[in-house]
């Protein structure tokens, strides 16, 4: 016998989504961490310089830190993660534009844009789950 309200139990049997989401911000951060400071990953590169380097690991790290928030499921982590979700994305796009991603490629191109095309759909589909949270 189910002794949980309806409205409880229901919405805590969706909470599936958010946990892979959450799962895969997190390894997407620290795949971009490893790539700030290896400068490479799979084949995409980032310009050897120190400032790419803090650049790439600090998106890494808020990346990471998103997917952290999420899986807290309170209203102020979920807006906190869409900050910083919305950060990584400026800041995958500030890297393109001073350089530190280059654009030489067209399968780094294609990565690049890739990657922020999968942060910003992150940014968006917590934002759209954001009434889920306590």
């Amino acid at each position: 016998m189910n002794f949980m309200p309806t409205a409880i139990a229901t919405s805590s049997s969706r909470v599936w989504d958010i946990r892979i989401v959450s799962a895969l911000m997190i390894i997407f951060g620290i795949a971009e961490i490893h790539t700030g400071f290896s400068h490479s990953f799979f084949g995409v590169t980032t310009e050897p310089t120190v400032a790419s380097t803090y650049a790439g690991a600090a998106i890494g790290l808020l990346y990471a830190f998103a997917g952290g928030l999420c899986l807290v499921r309170k209203r102020w982590s979920t807006w906190a993660a869409i900050i910083s979700l919305t950060v990584v994305v400026i800041g995958r796009i500030a890297m393109v534009v001073l350089g530190y991603f280059p654009t030489t490629t067209s399968r780094q191109t294609f990565s690049i844009f890739t990657g922020t095309a999968i942060a910003a759909m992150f940014t968006v589909y917590i934002w759209w789950r954001r009434k889920s949270c306590n």
